[in-house]
């Protein structure tokens, strides 16, 4: 049983009107922040939802539907990865809807094509969805976003570009700039890149801001290392930098690879930062306990949960406000990056 707010125990489950009670409210608002929270103040939504939580409410899906024609639930379609970037991005998207009153069903699929996609919105669709997230950072994947149910409200996290649905992305392009301009500010000649696999568009933007860098420069391009994002890849490419002694800076497509080569030039004897830096990317919650603390490019995934999720309800709300959305990366600096002392 449920408790109200003088804390005594409710004898029935909370209905729309308790919520209205307890928040200040009428029960029109309460119904506004549940369906469509972008019409209401921030201040009334976060109360709304307080009296919400307090309360155990749970709206009935199938009265919502009747009224609004909208069943409260929206899909979200993503590979299934633990990976810390992809998991990120659909723990964000989830945490923004649930606040906002939606329900979430989430297809994971093994692959990223044409077929799968088409099968996991057509399974999302069966729970009468009101909308769907697909997130897709597979270059295999932006071809199943061309063959979307034209009803259908979509929008896209990580797919690039060139596709015909709205789409959030981090600037990993500029994430990847940045931490390139670090390592040469700090006097190193040039910038190895370990990178991520060939069908990963995060892959390719970072290797594109890596290399228009170095390029603008002036400076030599280094031979372009493909890792799979895994902390022995890193490792392994780490030993052959680490047996050249013309290696002094790394830039590292994740966090995982960079452990992997930090491994590599600790065993070869190459002290970082102060033979060799090295730089990775997300900034994963073990970075900075590092040995030495990671210099790393952070992604905001909490921004990119909540802008997939607005951008999704002005979808289904018939707005164009925005067909791309770029959420801009951090440089952390930390300890694994210094001064070249060949300068």
């Amino acid at each position: 049983m449920a408790g109200g707010s003088d804390g005594k125990a409710r004898t029935r489950p909370a209905v729309l009107g308790d919520v209205a009670a307890l928040a200040g409210v009428s029960a029109m608002t309460v119904s506004r922040v549940l369906n469509a929270p972008d019409r209401v103040r921030a201040e009334t939504r976060e109360r709304v939802l307080a009296a919400v939580r307090e309360l155990d409410y749970w709206p009935n899906s199938a009265a919502r539907q009747l009224v609004t024609g909208r069943s409260g639930v929206l899909g979200v379609v993503s590979i299934d990865t633990t990976l810390y970037g992809p998991a990120s991005t659909l723990y964000c998207i989830e945490q923004a809807a649930r606040l906002a009153g939606y329900t979430v069903s989430i297809a994971s699929l093994s692959l990223l094509n044409r077929k799968s996609i088409e099968e996991g919105v057509h399974r999302l669709r069966t729970q009468s969805v009101d909308g769907v997230v697909i997130v897709a950072p597979h270059e295999s994947a932006v071809d199943g976003l061309r063959y979307l149910p034209p009803d259908l409200p979509v929008v896209a996290v990580d797919a690039g570009k060139d596709v015909p649905v709205p789409v959030v992305m981090v600037d990993q392009r500029a994430g990847a700039a940045r931490a390139t301009r670090h390592l040469l500010s700090l006097g190193h000649e040039t910038v190895w890149h370990v990178s991520g696999p060939v069908d990963w568009i995060d892959a390719s933007g970072r290797i594109e801001g890596w290399r228009g860098v170095l390029e603008a420069e002036g400076r030599p391009v280094p031979e372009l290392l493909r890792g799979d994002w895994s902390p022995r890849s890193g490792y392994q490419h780490g030993r052959m930098l680490a047996a050249d002694p013309s290696v002094t800076a790394v830039f590292v497509g994740n966090d995982q690879m960079a452990l992997g080569v930090l491994r590599a030039m600790r065993e070869a004897g190459r002290r970082v930062p102060e033979e060799v830096s090295v730089i990775g990317f997300d900034d994963i919650p073990e970075a900075a306990y590092y040995w030495p603390p990671l210099t790393t490019v952070r992604q905001d995934f909490r921004e990119v949960g909540r802008s997939a999720f607005h951008l999704l309800l002005d979808r289904m709300a018939g707005a164009e406000k925005e067909t791309q959305r770029l959420v801009e990366p951090e440089l952390v600096v930390r300890e694994s990056t210094g001064a070249s002392r060949t300068r």
